[in-house]
């Protein structure tokens, strides 16, 4: 538009996702799949395209083949009206090596920097589920002449510890940031809040470009964006915050508005689809003005049959009920839950499997997994320790295509 300045997005999705063991174990973290239809990667990205950002560059890493394949089957945009979303694998530009850090994924990639010749750089992290109109935040970074923006979230002090922190002056302007300090400073208005960094930037290019420059000539660099290139400018006095709080998304709801949530955990993960599930969610899918854009599978609406019941529950095309009860539950595609089967605050990845009365209960079943008849999940934690992956919070989890009995 007439007056607006020419953005490229650059989402990082290189993440090797340790600690979402085992559904990282085929699978990028970006690519891990998320709440029944999507995968983590298409909240940054319907982010930014409903923002109105249509040249977005997605640099990929670690088991990238199912991530590459989503982003090319799912998020095809206008080519006739220069309009891209594309995957970036690490291509060794600069050297037979892989990334190093976040910033060096950039900093190897800057062809498409050039080729596109942008004013402002949006990087963004592509593995937190949350809503954000970004060009609001794009907005305040070009008004302000800040060489890089960095968006906070509110948090309480004492929770703060665990991220990357911001301290600003009464003008916004970044004084410090530290990476989870013992003793988190406090935002200016409020003496028991930090702001904490969400992991997206907006840059002004020349700011950028400098930046990744002088980091990887420096060798004591690790090269990462929030560790080394944020607080070089930083430094240099060039960098703002921008407040969370202040984003304004259309049909946000009272309670969901200001949602943001690191899933870099198997119970954060497990936790945030809970907060999908109740009658006024505290993440609301059901947006309309500001949709999680993903692709659907071309599979018939969800089916209960013998009594089949679902309460408190989302559940995905595809997928059959039969004489089974699901409670607090997010249900994917193609999932069938036999007779007499219970599942409780469960997480059921598409074409999952559960027995005739088999029990599942506070679990992560992954991609076709199979819970055979009578089988218990969940029921006896000291037993699921010896076969099966539990978190620190007591959620067990089934990588892709195992089988319990």
């Amino acid at each position: 538009m007439k007056g607006q300045p020419h953005v490229l997005a650059i989402v990082l999705a290189g993440g090797e996702g340790k600690r979402l063991w085992p559904l990282t174990a085929d699978r990028a973290k970006p690519a891990v799949p998320f709440g029944g239809n999507y995968r983590l990667i298409d909240f940054v990205l319907s982010n930014l395209v409903n923002a109105g950002y249509h040249r977005l560059c997605v640099l990929t890493q670690y088991k990238s083949h199912s991530l590459d394949r989503h982003i090319s089957t799912t998020w095809r945009l206008s080519s006739v009206l220069g309009q891209y979303i594309t995957p970036v694998p690490a291509q060794q530009r600069l050297g037979p090596r892989w990334y190093t850090g976040s910033a060096d994924a950039i900093y190897q990639s800057l062809n498409l920097v050039y080729d596109e010749r942008p004013d402002q750089i949006v990087v963004f992290g592509a593995d937190h589920v949350y809503r954000m109109d970004p060009s609001q935040m794009v907005a305040q970074h070009v008004d302000s002449g800040a060489g890089v923006t960095v968006a906070g979230i509110r948090v309480p002090r004492a929770e703060a510890k665990a991220f990357g922190c911001i301290d600003s002056d009464e003008h916004g302007r970044i004084t410090r940031f530290l990476e989870k300090p013992s003793d988190p400073p406090h935002v200016p208005d409020d003496p028991e809040v930090t702001f904490a960094s969400m992991g997206n930037y907006v840059f002004r290019t020349e700011v950028l470009l400098d930046a990744l420059r002088a980091d990887a000539a420096n060798p004591e660099s690790m090269h990462d964006m929030g560790g080394d290139i944020i607080p070089m400018l930083v430094g240099e006095g060039a960098a703002m915050v921008y407040d969370f709080d202040e984003n304004e998304v259309p049909g946000a709801t009272e309670r969901d508005r200001g949602y943001w949530r690191d899933v870099g955990t198997l119970d954060a993960y497990y936790e945030s689809h809970l907060d999908l599930v109740s009658v006024h969610p505290v993440f609301n899918l059901y947006n309309h003005r500001w949709p999680i854009r993903t692709a659907t599978p071309p599979l018939p609406p969800a089916k209960f049959v013998n009594s089949g019941t679902a309460v408190e529950s989302m559940v995905g095309p595809g997928s059959i009920i039969s004489g089974a009860t699901v409670r607090e539950s997010v249900i994917s595609a193609d999932v069938v839950i036999d007779d007499g089967a219970t599942v409780e605050g469960s997480v059921l990845l598409p074409g999952a499997r559960v027995g005739k009365g088999a029990v599942v209960r506070r679990a992560i079943l992954d991609k076709n997994v199979s819970v055979l008849d009578g089988a218990q999940i969940g029921v006896d934690l000291a037993a699921d320790r010896h076969r099966f992956t539990v978190s620190p919070g007591g959620i067990v989890v089934l990588g892709k295509g195992e089988r319990a009995e």
